[in-house]
This record gives C-alpha cells, sequence and structure tokens, in this order.
C-alpha cells in the first residue's frame, strides 16, 4: 500500500486543484437517487480510519452497473483525480477501482500506524487510570467493564459525525477526558476524583451500541437498542447490571456507603449533556457532574475545531469556513514560538 494515500491528505492537497492519487477505501453504503431532471445515479459512501467521503456515479458512467452491486464492506482501491469542491466537497473523476489484495486490506483496516499508535497509548493510559482508583468498588467496577467489552470499546466511536467519529474515537475521548479531570481535580482537590474519573469512562459507555463500528471494518450500522434507548439510558443500564455482580457485601462498612456510590455515579451519566433539551434526563446537581459536564464539553468542541483546521476550506486569509455543529468560522489560533 505504499503508493495508496489516505482521503483526509487527499482533502488537503486537493483544495489547491485537481491532483492524481490512489486512496484505499470501504464502502459503507450505495443508495440509488435520481436527479430533480429525473436522472438516476447513485451515492457511494466510502471511507477509511480516519475520513469519509461521497462518490456520485452518474447512470452513463460505463462502471455504473458495476457499482450498483459493489458490497458492503468491500475493500477498494480507488484510482483518479481528486478535488475539493466548495459546495460538495471531495470529488472524484476519471476515475477507476478494483479490489485490496488480502495483505492490502489486512493492512488498510488496521488503519494508519500513527492512529493505532496514539490509541493503544490513550486504551492503556485508561487502564491505568482504573488500577489507580482507590475506591476498591469503582475499580472493579471499571475493571469488569473493560474484562467484558474492552474490544467493543476499542472500536467505538464517540459519535457519527461531530467528533471523534471513527473507529476507537470513544478510547481517544475517553482518555483526553480523564486527563483534563485529573487536572481539574488537583486544581481543585475537593472534587471526588475516583468518581469523576468513573463518570468519565462510563458516560459514553452506551455508544458501544449506538456507534460501534463493525469487527473488520469502518462502517457503524445502527443497533436497535441505540435507536429506541439511546447512549445515556444504555449506560445506566449497564453499569447497574454490572455493579449487581460485583462482591458488594466485601464493602458493606464502607463510608459512603454502596448506595451513595452506584447513585452518585448514574447522576453522571445521566446529566453529563448538561440540559434536558440536549438530552439528559436531568441537570448537573453534584460538583463532579457539573466538571464531567463541561469537560466532555471542552474535549468535544476542541476536537471539532482541530477538525476544521484540518479539513476545512479557508473563506479568507487565516478564516476557515464554517463548522456547522459549532455554528462558527474557526480562525487560526496563534502562532507558537519556535
Amino acid at each position: 500500500m505504499d503508493d495508496m494515500t489516505g482521503i483526509t491528505e487527499v482533502r488537503t492537497v486537493g483544495r489547491e486543484g485537481w491532483v492524481r492519487a490512489c486512496v484505499p477505501t470501504l464502502v459503507e453504503a450505495v443508495t440509488e437517487k435520481a436527479s430533480r431532471e429525473g436522472k438516476p445515479f447513485l451515492e457511494i459512501q466510502l471511507c477509511d480510519a480516519l475520513d469519509r467521503f461521497t462518490l456520485r456515479v452518474w447512470a452513463d458512467n460505463p462502471r455504473y452497473e458495476d457499482c450498483k452491486i459493489l458490497a458492503t464492506g468491500a475493500c477498494l482501491r480507488l484510482e483518479g483525480e481528486f478535488h475539493v469542491h466548495p459546495t460538495f466537497g471531495l470529488e472524484a473523476r476519471k476515475w477507476s477501482f478494483q479490489a485490496l489484495e488480502d495483505a492490502e486490506k489486512e493492512n488498510f483496516l488496521a488503519g494508519p500506524v500513527e492512529l493505532r499508535t496514539r490509541q493503544e497509548a490513550d486504551y492503556n493510559f485508561i487502564v491505568s487510570e482504573i488500577e489507580g482508583t482507590q475506591d476498591p468498588r469503582l475499580r472493579a467496577l471499571g475493571e469488569a467493564f473493560l474484562e467484558k467489552f474492552g474490544a467493543r470499546f476499542r472500536r467505538t466511536a464517540a459519535a457519527r459525525f461531530f467528533h471523534h467519529a471513527r473507529r476507537g474515537g470513544l478510547v481517544e475521548h475517553t482518555a483526553q477526558m480523564m486527563r483534563y479531570a485529573g487536572g481539574i481535580c488537583s486544581a481543585n482537590p475537593s472534587l471526588h476524583r475516583d468518581l469523576l474519573m468513573a463518570g468519565v469512562l462510563f458516560h459514553d459507555c452506551g455508544k458501544l451500541w449506538e456507534n460501534c463500528t463493525a469487527e473488520n471494518g469502518f462502517a457503524m450500522p445502527f443497533d436497535e437498542r441505540g435507536e429506541l434507548l439511546g447512549h445515556i439510558t444504555i449506560g445506566i443500564e449497564l453499569v447497574n447490571s454490572i455493579w449487581k455482580t460485583l462482591p458488594l457485601e466485601t464493602w458493606s462498612e464502607m463510608i459512603p456507603c454502596n448506595e451513595d456510590v452506584r447513585l452518585h455515579l448514574l447522576h453522571l451519566i445521566a446529566s453529563h449533556h448538561g440540559e434536558l433539551e440536549f438530552g439528559s434526563p436531568v441537570q448537573p446537581k453534584t460538583p463532579e457532574a457539573v466538571a464531567l459536564h463541561y469537560i466532555d464539553n471542552l474535549d468535544a468542541k476542541l476536537e471539532m475545531l482541530a477538525r476544521g483546521y484540518k479539513e476545512g476550506t479557508t473563506v479568507a486569509e487565516r478564516i476557515y469556513d464554517k463548522v456547522r455543529p459549532l455554528n462558527i468560522r474557526p480562525v487560526a489560533p496563534l502562532a507558537t514560538g519556535t
């Protein structure tokens, strides 16, 4: 795969005009559509470990019939000319595709080396934070979660579109939130560090059913449990189910009592969106819940900004096109000294 490059890299150089490239991609979906004039075309959703784009194929294209029968999950070598349209985003022309060889496919599905290395370090950091938890109940809860769901956790995205929307993105999001939480607890020792760290670990654990990618790919299929219940409800249910398996009688004399610990952790999960209109059934009502909400919001928004700088087009010198979730046009950050 030495001659191939990623979607994000093609998007970056494609802002300057048409560029020829060879891109390994996975087919997420093929949808038949028609223009306003009734002309049929296909929208092929393609992705890699970090990015995705839509390839539009019109009915007069000689590859149209071949594209109609592309299987979801197929791994392709897409070669052609690419550029970034100011309205439609990344586009391709004069393209062709062929299936990846087995060795190429295995390497592609593993993701870029830099991403794999970063996510492995993040996961190990999460494990170390759990192992360092002083409260034995919260430590046992975290260890049981990773033992049972660690593999699923490691391939789950933090969101479908807006932030950390990639395989393993939830691990990245969780680890960075733990780093923020550690710093805030150092600045404010009155916060219950173990509880806040457990809240970070479990706040989005329901996304293991909302945003989990396939075991052998990047596609993120919709899940009935995720659609019917949502990740907050699932997270509460998951924590309660694991909690019941713990040897709680061992800690029956501990202060705070077992039930208080459980309820405060569930409150963190229930309130982390911050407002009722944003999906939380309750607002944050404890110091740790308030901290968790803002840590979550901070990391998500900084990731959106980073993505806007990396993938967005400029509308003027040092001013980038609008980042829709934030509803702002980002301005280039202050340069750092050398």
